[in-house]
């Protein structure tokens, strides 16, 4: 019963995602008052936006806390997501809006939708089906048994890749990994893989620096990127520009902050405040303080995502879980590493804070699958401690 579900939901995840999506609606109001001013002649023009996705993302919410888990363990079910997503993200390739280099957004006459969003959970939910049902055959032969399961995660990877979406890309790559050693890789295994990765990631930024955009995976855009990150100040007019402004914002917001809506770096300093930077601008409005408070309340909701992973007696909502719990955290690790200049800016969101629909929806389906085997999780738990019947 819905009331049974309300009662023994976790409120340590649901309410810090009300908290974070209100916050947002008065940040992105905040952050983007200046550039709707000038670019619509309106400076409310994305409040009624994300206050609308904030709603929508809401009824989504509710529709995945009632959801019968049972149906995603469906495999025709599987198929049909799996497949509505690849075929979304060849759309995109082909007919897609480009913006700013990128061609992420399928338009639609009431918002641009973002495939790249949509996939990430769809990589979650496969590989929670499909390793769940592997799990002997990934004691016995773990190269054969995921041989199947990562080219096509590798194969959307690909697809985001290219639009591109290093991001995206980045974040489907880490959450398959830590997905696939959650399964039962022995520690061994999954120390080496991951020695093997930092190892990667080390030599590859060797190859960046010494070798550029010659290397053909390497569009200028991307490198960018990098010499922005690696001497932002002495390319601040260029490459540099959006960390520089950045840091002046966390500078200035220092202990406390300037006070809600008095940023300067908004005012046309900071390209897309209410986006990728959104967090620069709550530094510069709330301080220090405010940052933290903003981070306290992420990491108790995402702690107790993986709690619920761990008390969760089904291997598939254990892993479906620990998929969504590494979405956020990953992506906003890297979205405060891009804020504070620890690693090249990917576009990236901060999750529910920042500006955007396809994103908002996302994150509150994932929000609400959690909550919703929290739930039973804890009725089960219930009937065992006190001897309640369902």
């Amino acid at each position: 019963m819905l009331r049974d579900r309300i009662k023994y939901v976790d409120k340590l995840i649901v309410v810090p995602y009300f908290v974070l999506t209100l916050f947002s609606i008065m940040m992105v109001y905040s952050a983007s008052s200046y550039s709707a001013l000038s670019d619509y002649g309106n400076p409310h023009h994305y409040l009624p936006r994300q206050a609308t996705y904030v709603i929508i993302g809401y009824v989504i919410f509710f529709i995945a806390f009632i959801f019968p888990i049972k149906a995603m363990k469906h495999k025709r079910f599987v198929q049909v997501g799996t497949v509505v997503t690849a075929l979304s993200l060849l759309v995109l390739l082909i007919f897609g809006r480009e913006i700013y280099g990128a061609r992420r957004w399928i338009e639609t006459p009431f918002f641009n939708i973002q495939p790249a969003e949509f996939a990430k959970f769809m990589v979650i939910w496969y590989l929670a089906y499909i390793l769940s049902i592997k799990q002997k055959k990934i004691a016995e032969d773990f190269f054969k048994a995921i041989v199947a399961p990562m080219i096509l995660v590798s194969a959307i990877v690909l697809f985001i890749y290219i639009q591109p979406d290093t991001g995206s890309s980045f974040i489907i790559v880490l959450i398959g990994a830590i997905m696939i050693f959650a399964s039962g890789v022995s520690p061994k295994l999954g120390f080496g893989f991951g020695a093997a990765g930092v190892s990667l990631l080390l030599g590859l930024s060797h190859l960046i620096r010494q070798y550029g955009t010659r290397l053909f995976f390497l569009n200028e855009y991307r490198y960018n990127r990098f010499l922005g990150f690696w001497d932002p100040f002495t390319l601040a007019e260029g490459a540099g520009m959006q960390l520089v402004h950045s840091y002046y914002a966390l500078s200035r917001g220092g202990i406390l902050g300037v006070g809600f809506g008095n940023s300067v770096q908004k005012t046309g300093f900071l390209p897309f405040p209410y986006t990728d930077f959104i967090v620069s601008i709550i530094g510069e409005e709330f301080g220090l303080v405010g940052i933290f408070i903003l981070l306290l309340t992420f990491t108790i909701m995402v702690s107790r995502l993986f709690l619920t992973a761990v008390r969760a007696q089904h291997s598939f909502d254990s892993l479906l879980c620990i998929g969504i719990a590494t979405m956020f955290m990953v992506q906003a690790f890297i979205n405060l590493g891009g804020v504070i200049g620890i690693m090249p800016i990917t576009g990236l969101t901060f999750p529910f804070v920042s500006y955007g629909g396809s994103s908002m929806i996302v994150l509150s389906a994932s929000v609400g699958l959690v909550a919703n085997i929290s739930a039973r999780v804890n009725y089960n738990k219930a009937i065992k401690l006190y001897g309640k019947e369902e």
